[in-house]
């Protein structure tokens, strides 16, 4: 195959997947609902680029083949001669409903035998993965209890086969059995607390989350399990070892000012309105209400020891280079943006629709007293500290109250069950940073003293998207956590205003 030929494959099938996943060595490395991707077929190559907030990677395709909705890529890292394989998923989870019903049913299966095994003097429950969308329970995992005279323990697994993203939630649905066992033997027996059954390499992100819980309304027990010898292993939940994050230094806004200056007076030449937020020292983003459509980026430049600006754009996975051939496509794409990205802009309008939480976000960031008065407004950061053990890459909005407290505040536009456990990640990272003075050495808050008291937890969505299982899961969190929920008014695109308050 040609590369033009390679080229147009791969465009062809990427243009229809805004939602695929890019897998290589059997795990998830790019996720095209939040990285970009560019293909060229230049030179008698075809070269695939894709880039998120935490991974950069340049690939030679070689081969493509198309099988059902995935495409599978022969590919070649460059300096390497031997080439690997890469696919690209349409769905997620690309299994077949039979293959992961069986899946299921055989793990179902191992994690009976293990706790039999295991936990002898225990009597097991019957485990099941029925649905029960009263209580957000779906056949992902299976569910138990345990009985030892008048003491049980709720149990809850999840098997090697399903996604990441789905063993990482499993403490959330972990807490909501607990409770829901609570619930249901009131007066009969005593719930100790539960046992959380991860496969074996997979706990990281479960097992700092279990350690911000509170110890004193359960008993966590975290296990990793073995599904091919049906052995476990028991985890500290309070011995977590080191935080898997780090902070990026915050740029310098009169040097990013200077070195983009050409691209920012072009764009904002196009749309006056556009912001302009600064990725790192080499990278600048513009956006409207927090969707963006391009970034200018550093690129190498002989006599020039920071590179040449260069403007990429789109506003969707896919990303092309600013030049004289592409410059039409670029003032029709922010033209299209503009005339819709509007708190009346037609709602039915994918512009309008797309990235609800950053337009959130955008507001959030321009405004931030409109949710606390006690917000310093004078130092606010979105998207900045990269958390790689969690499925998604950057805080929301980190800022400081005007008494010099921290304050994470986590972002939603829609209902989500994981809030108060995402909440947890962030917050959790923002005290590893505190406790070594790194927002200081990083460049942040500068002149602003920092407290040393631990920072509060701001989680904020509209008040009817504010899930149902939240209040529930709040009630498990350490009480060393000083958290708040705020109900923002549905109309936020038009102003954003609180409509309820809740604290612990």
């Amino acid at each position: 195959m040609t590369s033009q030929t390679l080229s147009s494959a791969l465009e062809g099938f990427l243009g229809g997947s805004s939602a695929a996943v890019v897998m290589e060595d059997g795990a998830v490395v790019f996720d095209l609902e939040r990285a970009k991707y560019s293909v060229s077929g230049e030179n008698n190559k075809c070269l695939l680029h894709l880039w998120s907030e935490e991974r950069n990677a340049v690939r030679r395709v070689l081969d493509v083949e198309t099988k059902g909705e995935t495409l599978r890529l022969m590919v070649q890292k460059f300096g390497q001669a031997r080439a690997t394989r890469l696919e690209i998923h349409r769905e997620r989870d690309p299994r077949s409903a039979s293959a992961k019903r069986m899946a299921r049913a055989s793990y179902q299966r191992v994690l009976e035998r293990a706790l039999k095994k295991h936990f002898a003097d225990w009597t097991l429950l019957q485990l099941n993965t029925a649905m029960d969308l009263e209580r957000s329970f779906g056949p992902i995992y299976a569910r138990g209890m345990m009985k030892r005279g008048l003491s049980a323990f709720a149990v809850l697994g999840v098997n090697r086969q399903e996604l990441q993203s789905s063993i990482d939630a499993s403490l959330t649905f972990g807490i909501l059995w607990l409770d829901s066992c609570r619930s249901a033997h009131t007066g009969k027996l005593v719930i100790e607390g539960l046992k959380l059954f991860i496969p074996r390499g997979c706990a990281a992100l479960v097992r700092e989350r279990a350690a911000h819980l509170d110890q004193s309304a359960a008993k966590w027990e975290l296990y990793e399990l073995d599904e091919r010898t049906d052995e476990c292993i028991g985890l500290d939940v309070l011995d977590c070892g080191n935080v898997n994050t780090r902070l990026v230094r915050c740029p310098e806004e009169t040097e990013i000012q200077e070195r983009f200056a050409e691209p920012i007076a072009l764009v904002r030449g196009l749309m006056s309105e556009a912001e302009i937020a600064a990725v790192s020292p080499a990278e600048v983003s513009f956006r409207c209400h927090g969707l963006e459509f391009a970034r200018a980026r550093l690129t190498a430049a002989p006599g020039q020891p920071w590179g040449m600006p260069e403007i990429v754009f789109g506003a969707g996975p896919e990303e092309r280079v600013l030049d004289g051939r592409t410059m039409p496509e670029f003032q029709t794409l922010i033209r299209s943006v503009g005339e819709v990205r509007h708190a009346e802009g037609p709602h039915e309008c994918r512009w309008w629709r797309l990235h609800p939480e950053r337009w959130l976000e955008s507001l959030v960031v321009r405004n931030v007293t409109a949710l606390e008065n006690q917000f310093d407004p004078r130092f606010v950061y979105s998207q900045v500290p990269a958390f790689y053990a969690s499925d998604r890459g950057m805080i929301d909005v980190l800022t400081v109250t005007r008494e010099g407290r921290l304050a994470v505040i986590e972002l939603k536009a829609d209902e989500d069950i994981h809030l108060p456990l995402q909440g947890i990640d962030y917050w959790s990272r923002v005290v590893w940073h505190q406790e070594r003075d790194e927002f200081h050495k990083f460049g942040y808050f500068a002149g602003r003293e920092i407290s040393g008291d631990s920072p509060l937890l701001v989680m904020v969505a509209p008040a009817l998207h504010v899930h149902p299982a939240t209040d529930i899961l709040l009630r498990y969190i350490s009480p060393r956590i000083e958290w708040a929920v705020l109900g923002i008014d549905e109309r936020w695109r038009k102003e954003l205003r609180v409509v309820f308050r809740k604290r612990p």
